[in-house]
């Protein structure tokens, strides 16, 4: 009996001790163009968004609740059916690529200022850090690399290059933070996006994001 007991004792801790997740619903996100001419598709399904692009970019985004604004983790899978060419990522006007989810981050005392801001002012405030993590490119898997169009606001994590196939993701949010941005020991995530891009290669993009969620 003892011996049964033991090992429920410690699933029961187990329990305990796991970090809780939060799933993202794709749902009721809003679009952000960069052009009027360019837009891509997406499918908003719950639990999964689809996202086609045909020589387009455009962004789809979400802000988070206050009780979301303290992870600092994530999770998702994705798949690409469709890819474009590897580029440079760290070049203006050359940075195709796949999908790319923004985690936008604001130090705690300016979030109330901010909080209902759209995205565009969001990737422009002077205090945001972005972090991008990055399907497309040729630099290797781990690669921290500078935002062409953000500055200092913003860095490309490359966690695939371009291509086809489906991968399941986890990263650390505040682990990469800290090693794109330095200490942000107060940031608070406020902000999630989705981005494809196609329209400086004019070739084109078939992807599915599922699964998201924060801890």
């Amino acid at each position: 009996m003892r011996r049964a007991i033991l090992p429920l004792k410690a699933a029961c801790l187990a329990c305990l001790t796991a970090t809780p997740t939060l799933a993202l619903e794709f749902s009721g996100w809003t679009e952000q163009r960069f052009s009027m001419f360019s837009s891509n598709t997406y499918q908003q399904a719950g639990n999964a968004l689809g996202v086609t692009s045909r020589g387009t970019v455009s962004l789809l985004w979400t802000r988070l609740a206050p009780s979301e604004r303290g992870s600092t983790g994530a999770s998702w899978q994705w798949s690409v059916a469709q890819s474009v060419p590897p580029t440079a990522l760290d070049r203006k006007g050359g940075d195709d690529r796949n999908l790319s989810l923004y985690f936008v981050f604001l130090p705690a005392q300016k979030v109330a200022e901010l909080e209902n801001s759209s995205i565009r002012r969001l990737l422009e405030a002077e205090e945001a850090r972005v972090l991008m993590y990055v399907w497309g490119g040729q630099a290797a898997r781990g690669s921290v690399l500078p935002s062409p169009y953000l500055g200092a606001r913003g860095k490309t994590v490359v966690l695939r290059q371009a291509g086809t196939g489906s991968f399941n993701e986890r990263v650390d949010l505040q682990a990469d933070l800290r090693r794109a941005f330095g200490a942000m020991a107060d940031s608070q995530l406020v902000g999630v996006a989705v981005s494809a891009d196609s329209d400086d290669t004019g070739s084109a993009i078939d992807a599915t994001i599922a699964g998201l969620r924060l801890n």
